[in-house]
């Protein structure tokens, strides 16, 4: 159709943010996050709800969306780093001949049978289903109780609706941690939309308050892993 454009911004954050909603594993959620952040800082330079002051390869940005796209590579960052030294369910340096002659037998079991169940689709009825409601609510919620135009309406109900739920169907706590992460990117986004006048205090803050997220889920990472040896929230109940 003529006039009609992809925008790419909106495309990438849809699909960044339903990607960590649905997939489980931290290797393709930990830098769909960082990808989130880049289609977010994307849709705002694209929108210039903030004056340009810099010129990056042609394209007139604000320093406070670089800064954006830096904190949200810090928080992604965080995570990831976290997310490789607490994955694992041994310490093998620990372990003796005995110990290493047993884990190494239950990993070709599980390899064994990961192979013979590469996928199961019942661990992802529940985010399918999930996902379902997210795009349902983020396209009703902008006509119903608007915030800003619709266009921003549909980005950041959808940012906020994809990390509540993230939250509520983790398994984990790295999941929670992205979930918050974008809950909180949803009320910058939105804050900086329709702010008349956006201060910079208020955007700091809110970087801030990003980056403490992602160091209070570390932390709560290592103390989950040096008592269970794991980051299942499941492990909890279970003693």
């Amino acid at each position: 159709m003529p006039g009609f454009q992809i925008n790419w911004a909106i495309i990438g954050l849809t699909v960044s943010s339903g990607v960590i909603l649905l997939l489980r594993d931290w290797r393709i959620t930990t830098p769909a996050l960082f990808a989130n952040y880049l289609s977010v800082a994307w849709f705002l330079a694209q929108q210039q709800f903030i004056t340009p002051d810099l010129a990056i390869g042609g394209l007139a940005l604000s320093t406070t969306v670089v800064v954006k796209a830096i904190t949200g590579l810090a928080a992604s960052l965080i995570l990831g780093v976290t997310a490789i030294t607490f994955s694992r369910e041994y310490n093998l340096e620990d372990l003796d001949e005995f110990s290493l002659a047993e884990l190494r037998r239950a990993a070709r079991r599980a390899q064994r049978q990961r192979v013979s169940e590469p996928f199961r689709v019942s661990e992802y009825v529940v985010p399918f289903w999930a996902l379902v409601l997210v795009a349902i609510a983020g396209l009703a919620l902008p006509r119903l109780y608007p915030v800003g135009n619709q266009t921003v309406d549909v980005v950041w109900y959808w940012l906020g609706l994809t990390g509540l739920f993230t939250i509520v169907i983790a398994g984990d706590t790295l999941k929670i941690g992205l979930g918050l992460l974008l809950v909180v990117s949803s009320i910058d986004l939105v804050y900086t939309a329709i702010a008349d006048t956006v201060q910079v205090f208020p955007l700091a803050l809110l970087s801030l308050t990003t980056i403490v997220l992602s160091l209070a889920v570390a932390y709560l990472s290592g103390l989950m892993y040096g008592r269970l040896k794991t980051l299942d929230l499941g492990a909890l109940y279970k003693r």
